[in-house]
């Protein structure tokens, strides 16, 4: 066996066993949600559809979902004008403290989720706001924002100036050269950011465990209340469709914008 044979025997083996690790948990929860018994297990015990309509049928589990997407979709909302500009600024413009905002941006890495969730929990209850939806998408959109703004100033940064150029000796002023030709040259990265907030905020727990209450639970944390006493395969169910959610996202980024060009923003 040469050299190059048996090098890319072993990279193939490396690569066949990374993917098996990913998927493992994904398959399993799958084939989980639809054992016939009424335990979780796998190998599953028989093929049913119940739990899938039981989760159906559950209206907490449901008003639960529509909760999380309501959150989801303030949290993207509000993230893609603050996330657009700000991307588009830092990327094209000299600005005093740059570098600082960068470290600043680096802040819902490094300061642990639990101190940011207690932090907006005594600034929205000292507000008197807890007991609502649209705090909790605020929240999403403050811990998750870095994304977007990556993913516009990656775009940004590939823009040719030379365009905005031309649009200004023709005579197009600010607003009409950053609608028709800055804005559109970063939608690349306006959508992938945009739908990986969705995605984020959708899934997001333990930000929502803490601003929660009992009638503004979200699905994450529905899931957590209902873990605490027994895991049944409903659980595994309601996992599967939080998995459809996020594939069905990977599948619209692809088809407006190209994984290609998303994974190389990130």
């Amino acid at each position: 066996m040469n050299a190059p044979l048996s090098k890319t025997i072993v990279i193939w083996v490396m690569v066949g066993m990374v993917l098996i690790v990913l998927s493992a948990p994904t398959l399993v929860v799958l084939g989980a949600s639809f054992t016939s018994g009424n335990i979780i297990a796998f190998p599953p015990d028989g093929f049913s559809l119940q739990w899938y309509a039981k989760i159906a049928m559950a209206a907490d589990l449901r008003d639960a979902f529509m909760r999380s997407l309501a959150v989801a979709t303030i949290c993207t909302l509000i993230a893609i004008p603050i996330g657009t500009l700000a991307g588009i600024a830092l990327s094209k413009y000299a600005i005093r403290f740059e570098k600082t905002f960068q470290v600043y941006l680096l802040l819902p890495f490094t300061i642990p989720l639990i101190g940011s969730g207690i932090g907006l929990m005594l600034l929205f209850g000292q507000m008197g706001m807890l007991g609502q939806i649209w705090p909790i998408g605020v929240a999403c959109c403050v811990i998750n924002l870095p994304f977007m703004i990556w993913a516009v100033s990656a775009s940004a940064g590939g823009l040719d100036p030379d365009l905005e150029l031309a649009a200004a000796n023709c005579g197009a002023p600010p607003i009409s050269t950053f609608l028709h030709v800055t804005l559109p040259a970063v939608m690349p990265g306006v959508i992938s950011g945009s739908l990986l907030m969705f995605i984020l905020a959708l899934n997001e727990f333990l930000v929502s465990l803490l601003l929660t209450d009992a009638r503004t639970v979200t699905l994450p944390v529905q899931i957590y209340n209902s873990i605490r006493s027994i895991i049944t395969p409903d659980l595994a169910a309601i996992s599967v469709v939080f998995i459809a959610c996020a594939a069905l996202v990977i599948a619209l980024l692809d088809r407006l914008v190209g994984l290609d060009i998303f994974l190389k923003s990130k």
